[in-house]
């Protein structure tokens, strides 16, 4: 049985709860990653199953595994072709603005020996869409917003949140400011929807992280 919990599964799909503090990738200092847990992931199949897309380290929730090499490349076309919903839940570092919107900025790469690689807005960086909306207000001057990303750019979310809002994600070092209240930068994957051409989409939701509850979103607040 495998520790990390299966949100959905069938012959050519998983959709794991990936928690929060487990990259995807083994890191170059090394120590636990997802590729750890591929092998219980196999769930009696012949092949380990490969992820389709990626979650930041401290990311938790919703991540698409295929099961087979054609499966793979149909979620991965799926993806390129902007057909995969995605919703996202962030606790902003304060009060925001407005009830909804959409952030459409261009966003380059950037690297410092400081920070390492980081995502700046920049007229020749490629386009990134984020519609957003506020969620609930939430103790301590924090703010629940949702984040629905049409485009998939390396720390695309929390470069919006931090451009758009001049607040960063709680608990984001390098947008922002690591916080005592949380151990990470507080994003979660909330909710995945895969179409699929003469099947049933995929669709899973992951459950609220505790710390998200311990900050007040709870059920009420979504």
């Amino acid at each position: 049985m495998t520790e990390i919990p299966i949100l959905y599964e069938d012959g050519e799909a998983l959709v794991i709860d990936k928690p929060a503090g487990l990259p995807i990738d083994r890191p170059k200092k090394g120590g636990p990653c997802l590729v750890d847990h591929l092998n219980a992931l196999r769930l009696n199949f012949r092949s380990r199953p490969v992820p389709v897309h990626r979650l930041d380290t401290d990311t938790s929730g919703c991540l698409l595994l295929a099961r087979n090499p054609k499966a793979l490349k149909r979620f991965n076309m799926a993806f390129e072709q902007k057909l995969v919903a995605k919703t996202y839940l962030g606790i902003v570092a304060g009060p925001v603005e407005g009830e909804e919107g959409t952030i459409e900025i261009a966003l380059a790469k950037i690297s410092s020996a400081e920070k390492g690689c980081t995502m700046i807005p920049a007229k020749k960086g490629k386009p990134s869409i984020t519609h957003w909306a506020k969620r609930a207000e939430l103790p301590g001057g924090l703010t629940l917003v949702e984040f629905r990303p049409e485009t998939g750019r390396t720390h695309q979310i929390r470069v919006h949140a931090e451009h758009t809002f001049s607040r960063s994600l709680l608990g984001d070092p390098v947008y922002g400011n690591k916080d005592s209240r949380v151990t990470r930068t507080m994003l979660h994957a909330l909710s995945l929807t895969v179409p699929r051409e003469g099947k049933p989409p995929i669709t899973a939701e992951a459950p609220l992280p505790a710390d998200f509850l311990a900050l007040g979103a709870g059920a009420e607040a979504v």
